[in-house]
C-alpha cells in the first residue's frame, strides 16, 4: 500500500469521525429548536456519515493490487462510492423538500433559535475546514472518493450558511412579534433543491468516469509534462489516451521516432518518454507506447540528422492537449497527414 493511499485512508477516517460528531450536534440543535431548516442540515449529515464510511471502504478496496480478475486494479470502486454518495445526497434533498411542505402546511412552534444558531454555525466552520482539506488531499493523491467527500462537506457548509442567514432573519422577526414560521419551511425547501442539484451533479460525474470520459485536466497535465521533458528524437506524439482508475493513471500514446533508429535505441527513447511521466506521477502511472517510424513529411519537423532526410528542418510541432489526442500524425499547421496509400 502506497504512502498516498495510507494518507487517503487515514484522512477518510477523520472525515467519518467528524461526520458522526457533527450529525449528533445538528440533531441536538433540531430537537432544541424544532426548526425544519435545521432538520435539513441534520438529514444531510446522515448522508455525510453513510458516505464517509462507504468512501472509507472504497479506499481500502482500491488499495488492493491488480490481480488476474482485475488486471487494471480496483480503483473503479472509488467511482462506485462516489455514485452511492450522489444518490444518497439526492434522496436526502427529496426528503427535505417533502418534510418542508409538511411543515409549511402544519407549522410547529420554534424555540431557542439562538442556541440552534450557535450549534449550526460551529458545525459549518468544522465542515468547511475538513472539506477543503479533503479536496486538497484528494486532488494531490488523485482519490475521487476523498475528493467527493470533501466536495460534499463544502456543499453542506454552503447549505448551513444559508440556513444560518435565514434563521437570523426568522429570529429577528420573532423578536419583533411577527409570525414568520413559514419562512423556516421555505428556507428548507430552497436548500433541499440545492442539495438535489449537488447530488445529481455528483452522479453525472460518476457516469462520465464509468464511461471513461475524457479527463481534460489529466490530458493537460500530460501535455505539459511531454513539453517539459521533450527530446529531439521525439518527432511527433499523437493518439494520447488516458484513463483514471482510482489513484492510478493508465496512459497510451504513439511516438514517432527516426525510422533508421535501432531497436535498442528506440527502446531507450520510449523509456525516456515513460520516465517523463513517472517524474510527474511516480508509481501511480502505467504507460503504453507504440513506436511509429517516421515518414518523409516528418523531416520538416525533425532535428535528428540521418542519411534518409528528404527536407530541411523547419520547426518543431506544437504539442497541445488537442493535437496530442489526435488519432493521426499532424503537420505544423494542424493539417491531417494523408499517406500515399490513401490511409490517414
Amino acid at each position: 500500500m502506497s504512502a498516498a493511499t495510507n494518507e487517503n485512508i487515514e484522512f477518510q477516517k477523520i472525515v467519518a469521525i467528524v461526520g458522526v460528531s457533527l450529525m449528533a450536534i445538528k440533531f441536538l440543535a433540531y430537537f432544541t429548536t424544532g426548526s425544519v431548516s435545521i432538520l435539513t442540515d441534520a438529514m444531510e449529515s446522515i448522508v455525510n456519515v453513510v458516505a464517509a464510511f462507504v468512501g472509507l471502504y472504497a479506499l481500502y478496496v482500491s488499495a488492493r493490487p491488480a490481480d488476474k480478475d482485475y488486471p487494471f486494479g480496483h480503483g473503479k470502486i472509488e467511482t462506485v462510492s462516489s455514485s452511492v454518495e450522489g444518490t444518497l445526497i439526492t434522496i436526502a434533498g427529496v426528503l427535505i423538500i417533502y418534510e418542508s411542505i409538511q411543515k409549511l402546511l402544519h407549522p410547529g412552534e420554534l424555540t431557542s433559535l439562538d442556541i440552534g444558531l450557535v450549534l449550526i454555525a460551529f458545525t459549518a466552520i468544522v465542515n468547511l475546514a475538513v472539506g477543503r482539506s479533503a479536496i486538497r488531499r484528494g486532488r494531490k493523491n488523485r482519490s475521487p472518493a476523498l475528493e467527493a467527500s470533501g466536495k460534499h462537506l463544502c456543499s453542506d457548509t454552503v447549505s448551513s450558511l444559508g440556513i444560518i442567514v435565514g434563521l437570523v432573519v426568522l429570529y429577528a422577526a420573532q423578536a419583533l412579534g411577527y409570525d414568520a414560521r413559514w419562512l423556516d419551511a421555505v428556507i428548507a425547501m430552497f436548500f433541499g433543491a440545492i442539495i438535489i442539484r449537488t447530488g445529481l451533479k455528483v452522479i453525472r460525474e460518476c457516469l462520465r468516469d464509468f464511461m471513461d470520459g475524457k479527463d481534460k485536466e489529466l490530458i493537460s497535465e500530460l501535455a505539459e509534462t511531454l513539453n517539459e521533458q521533450r527530446h529531439y528524437h521525439w518527432i511527433d506524439v499523437y493518439g494520447l489516451r488516458a484513463i483514471k482508475y482510482g489513484t492510478r493513471n493508465f496512459v497510451n500514446l504513439r511516438a514517432v521516432l527516426p525510422r533508421n533508429m535501432s531497436l535498442e535505441r528506440s527502446t531507450v527513447e520510449l523509456n525516456e518518454v515513460e520516465d517523463a511521466f513517472r517524474k510527474k506521477y511516480g508509481d501511480a502511472v502505467e504507460v503504453s507506447i507504440t513506436p511509429i517510424p517516421c515518414q518523409e513529411f516528418n523531416c520538416r519537423y525533425c532535428k535528428y540528422e540521418c542519411e534518409q532526410r528528404s527536407a530541411e528542418f523547419q520547426r518543431e510541432l506544437d504539442w497541445t492537449p488537442i493535437s496530442l489526442c489526435s488519432f493521426t500524425p499532424h503537420a505544423a499547421d494542424g493539417r491531417v497527414i494523408i499517406k500515399i496509400d490513401g490511409t490517414k
